[in-house]
């Protein structure tokens, strides 16, 4: 039974539990002539809460611990000597998991049992035959512990998948009957509704801090792996990154971060005067209709893929820039350069300035407008000297967000100013940020035990460090605006 089944059989057994439960509180009611803690609803709602949720809860766990599981016996059946020279064993990993999703769809398909295959009952001849029925191709060198490892994967998945399918909907049925039986005229059925839905509440809050640390752990615990094989001073302190997976690479992290620096910093100086403008002039001096139309018209940029902007900055950008500056003035001759991805970057980062700079400016209080012009300044005199100061705290926060969207930009980037780590202040030159490097270092298929992999997660570490400080400085001046204001 697919996972799709089970979750829709769980949501109909939650709903007819609901009215079953509110039925027989209504009942209970009538007999008795005693009246309900709670509205009928509530009762309905216990049980139907008591049938999904644990079920539901038991499913996610599942399919989660599931795989894990399988996986690890299906790669302590791989011996070494099964890894070609030069490979990984994630890939020979990929090739029993293919393997063994295509034997799923067999016996899917077919009366081919699981103990069939794990017993041997099947040759390879014929395996191979029903794989080639359901798309799987193999390669002829296939060697057979790949074979047998995919038929233990195949044959655990199956029995996992059906023991899943009694196990979820057992618990189903169960929960939903003893909520059910527990009903009582008296029974809290209100206090028991919301405190699930507190729970859930927690439950929802609790996944962006969840998603937050295993982020972090991801990236710390690759990142000491990574220490442990290259020095931390030669990382931080060299100016030469030069990767080279066979061994003496140069992984210097200071070129990477001037190009990110200098990329953002140009993108920031197009960004915050055009979106600052924008927001005074939407702000104080723009008319409803026109400012209805203007700023989500403005805020359409943001929505734009960043692929997009990307090809803007390779095709049109890059090769005007390159034509009527770069080439004579004699400042270089490539069409990918900072200046470039810096200006299509600043284009696509105006709206975040130009949209919280404007709710900030509306934010003021208009009693500091109308004592300015109580004193008789006009009104760009009361922008100038009363509106921006007092919104200063707010603007600047606005701008530490604005300039961590830009440093962590990838494709605009890698199409608009290159791939060449390099320290330079010419702007026409191309230069690369460290979310290219990350990327690079991570395409293709790579096992995580070499200091060149690795290292794209020191890069990944030291980028979230960054960014996490501009965001906290940031949050700090914009609470610290609202506490003045609000």
């Amino acid at each position: 039974m697919s996972v799709g089944i089970i979750v829709l059989v769980v949501a109909v057994l939650a709903a007819l539990g609901f009215f079953l439960g509110r039925r027989r509180a209504v009942a209970l009611s009538d007999e008795s002539g005693i009246k309900l803690h709670s509205l009928a609803g509530y009762y309905g709602q216990t049980v139907a809460l008591f049938t999904a949720v644990p079920a539901l809860v038991l499913l996610m766990a599942w399919l989660f611990v599931q795989p894990v599981i399988v996986e690890s016996r299906a790669d302590a059946m791989i011996p070494d000597s099964v890894i070609p020279e030069g490979g990984a064993r994630s890939l020979v990993i990929s090739d029993v998991r293919r393997i063994a999703n295509g034997l799923i769809a067999v016996m899917a398909n077919t009366e081919l049992s699981a103990s069939a295959l794990v017993d041997g009952e099947v040759d390879v001849t014929t395996i191979r035959a029903r794989l080639a029925e359901v798309g799987v191709a193999l390669a002829g060198d296939v060697p057979p512990e790949v074979f047998e490892a995919a038929k233990v994967y195949s044959a655990e998945s199956r029995y996992g998948a059906m023991a899943m399918s009694v196990a979820v909907l057992a618990l189903a049925v169960g929960m939903g009957l003893w909520s059910f039986m527990r009903i009582r005229t008296d029974m809290r059925a209100r206090n028991i509704s919301e405190s699930f839905v507190k729970a859930l509440l927690i439950g929802s809050s609790s996944v962006a801090i969840l998603t937050t640390v295993g982020i972090v752990w991801s990236l710390v615990f690759e990142t000491i792996n990574f220490f442990g094989m290259y020095p931390a001073s030669e990382f931080f302190f060299s100016t030469v990154w030069n990767p080279q997976f066979r061994g003496g690479s140069t992984l210097g992290i200071l070129p990477l971060l001037w190009g990110t620096l200098y990329v953002s910093f140009v993108a920031l100086l197009v960004a915050v005067p055009i979106g600052l403008m924008i927001a005074i002039y939407l702000a104080e001096y723009a008319g409803k209709s026109l400012r209805n139309f203007a700023k989500p018209a403005i805020e359409v940029l943001a929505g734009i893929p960043t692929i997009v902007y990307g090809l803007f900055a390779l095709i049109t950008v890059g090769p005007l820039l390159r034509d009527y500056l770069a080439q004579p003035l004699g400042l270089g001759s490539s069409s990918s350069s900072v200046l470039t991805a810096g200006l299509v970057m600043g284009i696509m980062i105006i709206p975040f300035v130009s949209s919280l700079s404007d709710d900030i400016i509306n934010a003021v209080p208009q009693s500091l407008r109308d004592g300015a012009y109580a004193l008789g300044a006009t009104q760009s005199e009361t922008i100038k000297q009363v509106i921006l100061p007092a919104a200063l705290p707010g603007v600047v926060g606005a701008i530490l967000l604005a300039a961590s969207r830009a440093i962590g930009e990838t494709m605009i980037v890698v199409l608009g100013a290159g791939a060449a780590a390099r320290l330079d202040l010419n702007p026409f030159q191309a230069m690369t940020t460290v979310t290219v490097k990350i990327v690079s270092q991570l395409t293709g298929d790579t096992e995580f035990a070499s200091p060149e992999t690795l290292v794209a997660f020191a890069l990944g570490l030291t980028l979230f460090v960054i960014t996490l400080g501009l965001n906290i400085v940031a949050l700090i001046i914009v609470r610290k605006y609202r506490e003045q204001y609000e």
